[in-house]
């Protein structure tokens, strides 16, 4: 809802009661729409002791199935049934004594095609922004003197640098260039926290864009002209927590809302308690029901009230701006059931939508447990499809990284892959080389090899699962988060007018950083129309018998053959080791163009990466 629709909404709700009506300060959700596959709609209201009224409806297509009062007597949960109901607007009647007055509330129509939008999937590669830190399009909206923290200081690691949603937009066609396919940003909800909420992971309105980002009209606007480009947007959210100054915990609707009855107690962080078999009760609430950090307030999701706000809110986004996916943050986290039913009601109502979870465990086991369907969590169920590939995160790290021999990284990948047979679905899993959580793929400037960042780039565009890129990665930005998670997030350069440069030029751009993101471009545009790297099939083979790891992606008659010297010396791959991932005698290289015959022993240069592909 528009600020200006809403500010008319509670004016409406001033004049019909001549002055005297109840201060309305939310309503959540402030629309919704006829149609869906739910019919029952959540309506809080939260203003002046609203528990005193009495609630009825001005339509008979809307029924009020339930009046729910709360310890504290400033909410109202309303309950409707819209089953067969109509767009329309009617009025939501309070009555007190002989007073009645009037909230009116719009059921709209929804866009054709709205239940069809498409989630991303292994075709794709995500591409992961941190708002506040990519580009600021738009000047006016730095300085909020009414927020707690009412300006920007780009010199501060941890304050608000001004990045916003018009400075993504206007990017978009770099993104395009670049051949991303998906568009990942970091939260862009309400942020109204003291200072070091740049990050948006303390919500403060689960229904608003951040002003500082933009509107939600903005938002909305954003997404259309990605998906013009041929871009998905993939939206953050974080039900584990929200921020202190969210409406909901400055007021809170009853003690039961929040973990620990709305007071601090720190979690463990030892999420692994959802899924160990001796864990004891007190280990698991603490791990579950405790608080990431004291600013941000830890929902029970037990709470039916708390799980059905919630799950509104995410599919309120899906069908007002039409986003094609959604990345939760610290899944495990969260209550187990609550989460899967969310996913369960996001897929009843859009059936090809996807949502990947933050699932930051370091064995292969622990990944595996939370992915639906998995045989090692039965009789549980998550129904959460895809989940983040983090092992395979730290063995690229150490692989390309710079601080290790590439040959025993390239060892433990083969190692690792070996035990997909742990995941139901290898297709779906998250697979990245860094995030606005770790370190970068290279710490420090004197680690940056284009010779590393092209082997590593190249095995992460023709890997199982689905790719995502950090924005920056593809021109070789570095940090190390030894230096604070400030030091991952800094503005990529150009974003901003009193920038000397900008990487979003060529000219703006060093010779290496070019060559690194030609090389880039060269991968994600191919990959755009690879089926066999998207679907195909994998088969690869011992780094240890040649010092080269090779493996075959396949997929109804398009093969592609990726092949790795692991070492810092010349190796060569005969006629007889090729056989053995594929019966073609001659292949093009990608990234050159040239035939390559198999039929003759192939030479790859130290550190050196061959893409080859039947395909033109």
């Amino acid at each position: 809802m528009t600020k200006k629709i809403y500010t008319l909404l509670l004016l409406l709700v001033a004049v019909t009661a001549q002055a005297t009506a109840p201060v309305i300060r939310n309503i959540a959700p402030h629309f919704w729409w006829a149609g869906m596959e739910e019919p029952q709609l959540q309506l809080l209201l939260h203003g002046d002791k609203l528990a005193e009224y009495q609630v009825t409806l001005s339509t008979t297509e809307v029924e009020l199935q339930e009046v729910v009062t709360l310890p504290n007597p400033n909410y109202l949960l309303l309950y409707l049934d819209l089953q067969g109901a109509q767009p329309q607007t009617f009025n939501i009647q309070l009555t007190k004594s002989k007073e009645c007055f009037n909230i009116p509330y719009q059921l709209k129509a929804r866009e054709e095609g709205s239940r069809e939008v498409e989630g991303f999937d292994s075709s794709d590669v995500l591409y992961l922004v941190m708002p506040d830190r990519f580009a600021n399009g738009d000047p006016t909206n730095d300085a909020f003197p009414h927020f707690q923290e009412s300006t920007i200081d780009r010199s501060h690691p941890f304050a608000r640098h001004g990045g916003d949603l018009k400075g993504i937009s206007d990017h978009l066609d770099y993104l395009s260039d670049l051949g991303i396919t998906a568009l990942w940003l970091n939260p862009v909800q309400e942020n109204e926290m003291p200072f070091g909420s740049y990050h948006g992971y303390a919500i403060t309105d689960y229904y608003k864009i951040d002003p500082r980002f933009g509107s939600n009209e903005e938002f909305k606007s954003l997404v259309s002209a990605a998906r013009e480009r041929g871009i998905k947007v993939v939206m953050d959210m974080i039900f584990n927590h929200c921020g202190t100054h969210n409406y909901l915990y400055q007021d809170i609707p009853s003690k039961d809302w929040f973990n620990y009855k709305g007071e601090f107690v720190s979690t463990s962080y030892r999420t692994a308690t959802q899924m160990d078999p001796y864990v004891t009760q007190g280990d698991f609430k603490k791990a579950i029901d405790g608080w990431f950090v004291a600013s941000m307030p830890d929902f029970n999701q037990r709470n039916p009230h708390v799980l059905k706000y919630l799950i509104q809110s995410s599919i309120w986004w899906i069908e007002y701006a039409g986003i094609n996916g959604i990345r939760q943050d610290t899944h495990p986290f969260a209550d187990w059931d609550a989460m899967a039913a969310w996913v369960q009601a996001v897929e009843r109502e859009y059936p090809r939508f996807n949502i990947v979870g933050e699932t930051w465990f370091y064995h292969s086991p622990q990944i595996a447990y939370w992915q639906k369907d998995s045989k090692l969590a039965a009789p549980r169920n998550s129904q959460l499809r895809t989940v983040m590939d983090f092992p395979l995160y730290l063995i690229m790290q150490d692989t390309f990284g710079g601080e290790k021999e590439s040959s025993k990284g390239f060892s433990q990948l083969y190692e690792y892959l070996g035990q997909d047979f742990i995941y139901e679905d290898p297709h779906h899993l998250l697979i990245f080389l860094d995030n606005h959580d770790t370190s970068r793929l290279f710490k420090h400037d004197s680690l940056v090899a284009l010779d590393r960042y092209k082997q590593a780039l190249t095995l992460l565009l023709t890997m199982r699962g689905i790719p995502q890129i950090y924005y920056g990665t593809e021109i070789l930005m570095t940090a190390d988060k030894a230096n604070g998670d400030g030091s991952l997030r800094q503005d990529f350069p150009g974003g901003w007018a009193e920038d000397l440069r900008s990487a979003f030029t060529r000219e703006g751009r060093s010779h290496q950083q070019n060559e690194a993101l030609d090389f880039a471009t060269k991968l994600l545009q191919w990959r755009r129309h690879s089926k066999a790297v998207a679907y195909g099939s994998l088969r690869h083979k011992d780094p240890a018998t040649n010092h080269i790891y090779g493996y075959t992606r396949q997929y109804h008659g398009e093969e592609v053959v990726v092949l790795f010297n692991t070492t810092q010396q010349q190796q060569t791959a005969t006629p007889e080791w090729l056989s053995d991932l594929t019966t073609s005698t001659s292949l093009r290289d990608l990234i050159t163009g040239e035939g390559i015959h198999l039929t003759a022993p192939i030479t790859i240069p130290p550190l050196g990466v061959l893409l080859l592909t039947n395909t033109h």
